[in-house]
């Protein structure tokens, strides 16, 4: 197994996980339950360490997929630009996820209020992890990239 088997084994974890955990925060915000609320943290808490494999798994992808014709440099990097954007925003909503579970387990006066700032940030990081989805897609699967031309013959009967 390879850096590149370990790339992708590992990089759909820090989208997946963190939209399971919104989706528990979602549920805490109905029916306001302390317990989901503290389940919905340590989710995004895991997401955020499932980035640092996926993190550092990449570059020795790099190194393996650009030597292979139709990827250029530049689709790379850009997946890579927005991958450290994403990772550092995943890491900044595990720290605050944290921070909230701490605040519930103390019962602290702000833990309502954070717990809606984490949920709003939680979205804003997910526009990061579909840009990184899709940036890393884009790299084997020139079929999603943009300005694609997909032609298909078409057989007369």
């Amino acid at each position: 197994m390879n850096d590149a088997h370990l790339h992708l084994l590992f990089n759909h974890l820090p989208i997946i996980i963190p939209i399971v955990g919104l989706l528990v925060l979602f549920v805490n915000i109905i029916i306001r339950s302390e317990i989901v609320q503290r389940v919905g943290y340590l989710i995004l808490i895991l997401g955020a360490i499932a980035t640092v494999p996926a993190f550092f798994t990449g570059e020795g992808a790099e190194e393996i997929v650009e030597n292979i014709d139709g990827i250029t440099h530049d689709i790379i990097h850009e997946h890579e630009e927005v991958a450290e954007t994403f990772a550092i925003l995943s890491y900044i909503l595990g720290a605050l996820s944290l921070v909230g579970l701490w605040a519930n387990l103390k019962r602290k006066s702000f833990s309502l209020w954070l717990g809606y700032a984490i949920f709003a940030y939680g979205f804003v990081v997910l526009v990061f992890a579909q840009q990184t989805g899709v940036t890393g897609g884009e790299i084997r699967h020139t079929e999603i990239r943009k300005g694609a031309v997909i032609s298909k013959e078409i057989e007369a009967d």
